[in-house]
């Protein structure tokens, strides 16, 4: 293992976890791996995948990431390639080609592709020695971005009984991780959680209240360090952008909208260092591992805590200190409510108002942040405050009290 980690990844040594996961794979068994953001979900079967005879399949949600990351395992020399609806059909020929011979270790595919008509009749031409299910809380009605076509992922099993599946996701509450090994029908598996206490990270909430000028101050007095400033809509997204760049910072717009590769071209200049911040509705961030991200800031209430701890998390992967703030106010809470108003299943719209409600009261909560976020996905913080967030900071007078002031 530790021969294929430095040949391959370049590493000497695992990051928490990441060895007992790979060890469970290569003996055969089911896997459910909890691991936060940056924590390196996807060494846990890439790195199984060299090891093990056969290809692997990874079911991934994120198109718009599938080329990066095949790009990024061939300049490691890892043969991989992936399927989706970008590819032309010579391309698409070409590839299946190559894994009708064996030349591919790894192929992502989208869940609406391994669902498609004739793919699972190929699929029983390949020798698939493991299964891969990235974003796996995708799969759980209670996850928060649920996809029904996630719960079709099972029936693939019956195709490859003797490979195991690995489920991999940083944001899942007890109850989703429940809900996905019942989908996947896990019968004797491992399951290994690791920490959401993210140590460098400081927690924040501030009244929405002239927002803007305070974002604006907040980037002044930070010169050229890198942050994200997170908005509910394309629009806002985009006067986001336009406003800070009149206000002499350096910014850029991401969300769907915008045609692919100008979306492409503002998320390389922020990797790069020459573009200070990104202005994004929550289509950015997946899969980016950008590790000096100083700030994160949502302009907007987000839906629900798992969707703002994974966007929180993008900060200060480096471990260095890092801010996360999020400027709050009950007219964003109605706009949700009205959003959820207009859904048609009903089980969908009890999961989102819990959510809802739950983002609303760690907003409003006088108690420390931090523990309320590990107490949401099933972990106990040691101590009753910790010493980085608005709340704790205000019972340690270090701050005026006007972020908890409701």
């Amino acid at each position: 293992m530790r021969e294929t980690l430095k040949k391959y990844f370049g590493f000497d040594e695992f990051r928490p976890m990441q060895q007992a996961i790979i060890e469970n794979v290569l003996a055969g068994r089911d896997t459910l791996a909890l691991l936060p953001t940056g924590g390196g979900k996807s060494l846990c079967y890439q790195l199984p995948a060299m090891m093990l005879p056969g290809l692997t399949l990874v079911v991934s949600p994120l198109i718009s990431l599938m080329k990066d990351q095949v790009a990024g395992l061939e300049e490691s020399n890892i043969p991989a390639a992936y399927l989706n609806s970008t590819l032309g059909v010579r391309e698409e020929r070409r590839i299946k080609d190559e894994l009708k011979e064996g030349k591919l270790k790894i192929l992502y595919v989208a869940p609406e592709r391994l669902m498609k008509e004739g793919f699972m009749e190929f699929l029983k031409t390949l020798p698939v020695a493991l299964f891969a299910i990235d974003e796996a809380h995708c799969i759980s009605e209670w996850g928060h971005d649920f996809r029904p076509e996630y719960r079709k992922i099972a029936l693939v099993r019956s195709l490859f009984p003797t490979a195991p599946v690995i489920a991999l996701t940083a944001t899942a509450t007890t109850k989703v991780r429940a809900d996905i090994v019942r989908q996947l029908a896990f019968n004797e598996y491992g399951s290994f959680c690791g920490s959401f206490d993210r140590k460098n990270l400081h927690y924040s909430i501030r009244p929405k209240q002239n927002a803007y000028a305070e974002i604006l101050s907040y980037i002044e007095d930070r010169p050229g360090a890198s942050g994200i400033v997170y908005c509910h809509s394309r629009a806002s997204v985009d006067r986001m952008a336009e406003d800070l760049t009149a206000d002499g910072i350096q910014a850029l717009p991401y969300h769907a909208g915008l045609a692919p590769k100008e979306r492409a071209k503002n998320q390389e200049l922020f990797m790069r260092g020459e573009v200070q911040v990104i202005a994004a509705t929550i289509a950015f961030g997946m899969g980016i591992d950008k590790p000096d991200i100083r700030f994160v800031i949502h302009h907007d209430l987000p839906k629900n805590i798992e969707g703002y701890y994974q966007e929180t998390g993008r900060a200060g992967r480096d471990g260095k200190p890092a801010e996360c703030v999020l400027f709050f106010s009950f007219h964003d809470k109605e706009k949700h409510e009205f959003f959820i108003s207009k859904m048609t299943d009903a089980a969908r719209i009890r999961v989102a108002e819990q959510q809802l409600e739950t983002m609303v009261t760690y907003c409003t909560a006088r108690f420390c942040r931090r523990r309320m976020l590990l107490k949401y996905f099933g972990e106990e913080y040691k101590t009753d405050e910790c010493g980085k967030c608005d709340v704790c900071d205000y019972r340690a007078g270090a701050t005026p009290r006007t972020a908890i002031r409701w």
